[in-house]
């Protein structure tokens, strides 16, 4: 056994593929996958493409044994395989096939380095700029590594090399070693018969031979090898960049603040109407002039350490980059972030406050016995002040709190109170000054445009926000003012509570709150605004209650109508406030829309206060009760004011009684030429109840309550009375005005287009007879059973539809459980409608970019509004800031480049396009280069920096004598400073390595900056001829 195991040795199979063979070959596998081997070559870019093209990359992952690498394929997306292109390119290019058959194509790599249209691209990828390649690929470590050694960057070099050959790949691969910020790459490209060699030298300093156009060259010479003497001239291509920072006169300034006004010296705010807007710093840093020398022959030039030919004013080309402030202050997105920053606060009122309050009121408040019932029916809320008993019993308009502990000083809060309440300084001139001193200063700068009144009625119509007059829109701007500058959540729940108790004081007083619309509550509105428009209606239902006296028919349509009146013309009757009684005769004008609002379901509180209504009667003089009375209607109004002197019973036992023999009660005016069906008496339109203005939360709850009623008979009947109060009330009305009536009557004025009337043939002639529609005549159907259960009430003996009292308190208790960020959440809206007005009162109309943005703001406030979400309100205020950077910015460039500034007269078309296209574009060419009008207001900046620089005044220039050349000041000082990048191109056809091998073409870039010296070549060999 020892034996046989002795004679067992291990067998080296060498071929097995090695580390380094696996590296070569998942690279060819790359390049078959991408479709780069055996590829034609590409067409030269065009001028520009470089910067205004696409670029595309791809990537994949390739490894070296354990060391992981990143493979990246960088092209210009314009520029695609013969594959990819059109049948009339293919037909195109098989035709210059045809005509240069025996011509040997050019490789991409030979084209694109001898390419002279996109020498310096202003936004291109390093590479792309130093050796102007439409296409390459980088291999990179994949992770924090680095490739420090000259072997292993030669090792993956000469491996490209293996892969490049054996796919037939024309495209340059570059490796990446050293540090990545050092952007340090040597590359190769196989070509047929030729190579190509990508090196680079980096160093931190400038060599002082080296820091002129003669060492460049002599450099670039060496590098070629050429030993014979008819060597072509190198072509070059010179670059010069001169950065202006002192702009002179021409500064960014925000206008200065008012120390001694309400503000107090803040930045941007005037008043408490008007938010900020522009930044607090120059947004324009610096401008960079780039001047241009072309394709020159190294004859045509000369520059070493003593002397050069290359003055900016004699530069062929200019072109202009201007670089901005990175992050500027913008005022209005600062006010925006740091107010919707709010809204993630926990806070309540008492936590804010509950120390700050006054200790008389505190004793007040809990001293108070006589209130310990009220206190006990009043709504648990999660603090305690202000308490709602306290409110009521004092009607107090001021919360009282320690002066020195106060978030807001009085003087402060005064000023902002009469500010949203102008109506409140007490006299009707003071409020039309207030009124006329905010419009002077919220209308300074509106601008009267198409465009811009377009887009205030798509806002209005589409966004849920607020009347740019109204309170609500006041009261957004003044809380995002007062949280920035005067306290922040604090200084917000100190304002909100006092504007609670305005709220609340008016509605006890009956006062009008001014700036809500006296109307039904819009539903395309905010919730906050609703709920303001429900306590307005409130107060004015108040107000006409208690102004009436013993009159209590207080509902709008309860108007009387004039001697002439005739509702044939469709007339719409109003009254003081302005509400409108839809004429129920017409036939277009149906009301059984109307019967799903609803009423209120409290049975406690009816119109029945007679005792107050009989003195009424008796003190008011007859001829003034019966001014507003038709004479026809004379004998009917005595007898309601009889009917009111009865006790209560028998109103209530008159209500049973037959209708026929009931005496018509409520009228209003005649319905037309309409009569009777049973009797033939003329048919009167009745005096009927509004009904209840609800808001759009009061909607969706009074839905929820039908919807959980279920589908049961219980639930069925339950729904039904509830959706059919208000048409209840006025077949009541309607039966009260018109005895003898029957449903046919009521559906003939209610709703005609459910009243059928058809023309038959008799004897007699052509007799018109009507019946109701099918829908009314179905078993069981609602307006039967609701017309069999009513009786002929008059609307002012009804139970009231809209209780003023009891919404109003519904409003108040929905306003006081409201913390601080709740606030912030609903007046959101409000201030994000108001920076877009701010925005579009300030766009520059001239600048492209900027009204597109401006439309996609419009947009996703109009959405965001509707489904308002924090996180996408941060989103918003971004693009509100950006576009407010925007603006700051273009006005900031028109401040250096004005039309006084121009010397020539016809420029200003021209310096406009210029200075839009300096916001669009990174880099603009300057149209007549320093003789232009645009070239001639920068030379300006640079001479004016120059003396600022140097300290030389204007009369040391004009005392001397002018020189010949008009561009140039008789001093000297230059007008330039010293370049602060200096950029080289040479180029050359030279044959290497041997004088007999073929002509290559040859190149190098310099860069020569502070504490940057980078040379770049490219050197083509001849692999055939060697």
């Amino acid at each position: 056994m020892a034996d046989e195991d002795s004679d067992v040795f291990e067998i080296t199979d060498f071929t097995t593929a090695s580390e380094w063979e696996r590296f070569i070959a998942r690279l060819e596998e790359i390049l078959h996958e991408w479709k780069l081997a055996n590829r034609p070559p590409l067409q030269p870019a065009p001028k520009d493409e470089y910067t205004n093209g696409t670029w595309d990359e791809r990537t994949d992952a390739i490894d070296f044994a354990d060391f992981k690498f990143k493979i990246v394929h960088k092209y210009l997306k314009t520029f695609v395989p013969n594959e990819s292109r059109s049948s009339e390119e293919k037909e195109r290019h098989d035709e210059s096939d045809d005509v240069d058959e025996d011509d040997e194509k050019t490789p991409t790599v030979f084209s694109d380095i001898m390419n002279l249209e996109n020498d310096f691209p202003s936004r291109a990828h390093c590479l792309c700029r130093w050796f102007g390649l439409q296409e390459f690929i980088i291999i990179s470590p994949a992770v924090n590594e680095k490739i420090d050694s000259e072997s292993r960057s030669k090792l993956l070099l000469s491996s490209a090399s293996v892969a490049l050959n054996n796919t037939c790949c024309t495209v340059p691969v570059f490796i990446q070693v050293q540090q990545s910020w050092r952007k340090l790459y040597c590359g190769t490209c196989s070509l047929p018969g030729a190579s190509v060699e990508f090196e680079m030298v980096h160093l931190k300093k400038t060599p002082t031979q080296y820091n002129h156009l003669a060492g460049l060259l002599d450099v670039f010479k060496s590098k070629l090898g050429c030993v014979y003497i008819s060597m072509p001239p190198v072509s070059v291509s010179v670059r010069f960049t001169y950065i202006l920072e002192d702009w002179g006169s021409s500064f960014w300034a925000q206008e200065m603040p008012d120390f001694n006004g309400v503000m107090e010296g803040e930045v941007g705010c005037k008043s408490f109407g008007v938010l900020p807007f522009g930044v607090c710093e120059d947004p324009v840093s610096d401008l960079n002039l780039s001047c241009t020398w072309p394709s020159l022959s190294e004859d045509m030039i000369v520059e070493n350490h003593i002397y050069s030919d290359l003055d900016p004013l004699q530069a062929p080309q200019w072109s202009v980059r201007v670089n901005m402030t990175e992050d500027p202050v913008s005022l209005l997105g600062d006010y925006l972030r740091e107010f919707l920053s709010l809204c993630n606060r926990k806070e309540t009122t008492d936590e804010l406050l509950g120390s700050k309050i006054s200790e008389d009121q505190d004793k007040q408040q809990a001293g108070d016995i006589s209130q310990v019932l009220q206190r006990l029916t009043e709504p648990t809320v999660s603090y305690s002040l202000p308490s709602l008993g306290n409110v009521v019993s004092r009607a107090t308009a001021r919360l009282k709190m320690k002066p020195e502990e106060a978030p807001i000083p009085e003087e402060m809060l005064n000023h902002i109170l009469f500010f949203l309440f102008p109506d409140a300084q007490g006299t009707a001139s003071k409020c039309a000054e207030a009124k006329e001193d905010s419009e002077d200063e919220d209308g300074e700068k509106i601008p009267e445009t198409e465009r811009y009144q377009e887009l205030m009625k798509q806002m209005n119509k589409q966004m849920k926000s607020a009347p740019l007059d109204s309170l609500t829109f006041k009261l957004a701007v003044t809380f995002c003012i007062i949280n920035h500058n005067h306290g922040g959540l604090s200084a917000v729940a100190h304002l909100w509570q006092e504007f609670i108790l305005e709220m609340r004081y008016r509605w006890e007083n009956g006062h009008l709150i001014s700036g809500i619309e006296q109307c039904q509550p819009n539903l395309g509105t905010c919730l906050l605004h609703q709920k303001l428009q429900m306590l307005n209606c409130c107060i004015e239902r108040k107000r006409k209650r208690e102004s009436m006296g013993y009159n209590l028919e207080s509902s709008p349509r309860e108007n009387s109508l004039p001697k002439d009146a005739d509702l044939n013309d469709q007339t719409v009757l109003c009254n003081d406030n302005s509400e409108t009684v839809s004429p129920k005769a017409t036939p277009n004008s149906s009301k059984a829309d109307f019967v799903a609002s609803g009423g209120s379901s409290s049975d406690d509180e009816f119109f029945e206060c007679e005792d107050e209504k009989s003195e009424a009667a008796k003190t008011a003089p007859k001829d003034e009760a019966k001014e507003n009375v038709p004479d026809d209607h004379v004998d009917e109004y005595n007898t309601d004011t009889l009917k009111q002197q009865n006790s209560t019973e028998s109103c209530l036992s008159e209500t049973f009684t037959d209708t026929v023999t009931h005496k018509p009660e409520g009228r209003l005016a005649p319905c037309k030429d309409l009569k009777l069906l049973s009797s033939g008496e003329p048919m009167y339109i009745p005096i009927t109840q509004e009904p209840s203005p609800m808001t759009e939360d009061m909607l969706e709850e009074h839905a929820e309550v039908l919807a959980k009623l279920g589908s049961s008979p219980e639930g069925t009947q339950l729904r039904a009375r509830m959706q059919s109060a208000c048409l209840l009330s006025d077949m009541e009305s309607f039966k009260a005005a018109n005895p003898g009536c029957s449903l046919e009557d009521f559906v003939r004025w209610y709703s005609p287009r459910d009243f059928i009337e058809e023309e038959v043939d008799e004897d007699d002639g052509t007799v018109i007879h009507g019946c109701l529609s099918p829908r009314m005549q179905i078993p069981g159907n609602m307006w039967v059973e609701v017309w069999q259960s009513s009786r002929p009430v008059p609307a002012r003996r009804q139970k009231r539809l809209f209780d003023d009292t009891k919404e109003a308190e519904k409003v108040l208790h929905f306003l006081v459980s409201l913390k601080p960020a709740d606030v912030v959440i609903q007046l959101m809206p409000v201030l994000i409608h108001a920076s877009i007005v701010k925005i579009l009162e300030n766009e520059e109309p001239d600048v492209p970019t900027l009204k597109t943005l401006v439309n996609q703001i419009v947009s996703k406030s109009v959405k965001l509004t509707h489904y308002p979400v924090n996180r996408k309100y941060e989103q918003l205020v971004h693009m509100i800031e950006l576009a407010e950077t925007v603006i700051a910015r273009t006005r900031s460039l028109k401040s250096k480049f004005t039309v006084d500034m121009l010397e020539n007269v016809g420029g200003e078309e021209e310096l406009q396009l210029f200075v839009s296209s300096l916001l669009q574009q990174p880099e603009v060419n300057v149209r007549g280069g320093p003789c232009g009008p645009a070239g001639a207001i920068i030379h300006k900046l640079f001479v004016a920096s120059q003396k600022a620089e140097f300290m030389l005044l204007d009369e040391e220039k004009d005392s001397k004598q002018p020189t010949e050349e008009p561009h140039k000041p008789a001093s000297t000082v230059s007008d330039f400073p010293r370049a602060s990048a200096r950029e080289y191109i040479l180029r050359a056809m030279v044959p290497r390595p041997a004088p007999y091998s073929r002509v290559l073409p040859q190149k190098m870039y310099c860069v020569l900056v502070d504490n940057d010296f980078r040379l770049a070549g490219a050197f083509s060999s001849d692999t055939t001829f060697q």
